[in-house]
């Protein structure tokens, strides 16, 4: 597979803006959303993860992607991607351009009535 898997939340977040977004995961989801193309927040054993990077890989795209158990505080932002969804499960999340796209269910749905490719081109992660 092909996808980028990033460093951990602490050495990848730059010193200057660990003040801003150290304590606040909401934050932090937006700062690492906003720095890629396509960004997803992953659990390395979960299927549904592992299904929604292979999507992306098979498109020809390279997302960045988050593994939420790789990382001490990864807790924290399963919870608070929770709460962004307003599910009970927080795993995968997918942010295109720096938008959230929402978990596998909204990311399928997009696929299939065509709305993907479009987003995917915008974030400049696709040229077809």
């Amino acid at each position: 597979m092909q996808y980028q898997t990033a460093q951990s939340w602490g050495s990848y977040v730059p010193a200057a803006a660990k003040g801003s977004v150290a304590g606040d995961p909401l934050e932090r989801i937006e700062k690492l959303a906003s720095e890629n193309a396509v960004v997803i927040f992953s659990i390395s054993t979960c299927c549904m993860c592992h299904a929604i990077k292979r999507l992306f890989c098979g498109m020809g795209v390279n997302p960045t992607v988050y593994e939420l158990d790789d990382d001490p505080r990864g807790k924290d932002m399963e919870k608070a991607l929770m709460r962004l969804l307003g599910t009970s499960s927080a795993v995968p999340v997918v942010f295109i351009g720096g938008k959230m796209v929402g978990a596998m269910d909204r990311v399928m749905a997009s696929h299939i009535n065509g709305t993907l490719v479009p987003l995917l081109k915008e974030a400049g992660a696709l040229w077809l």
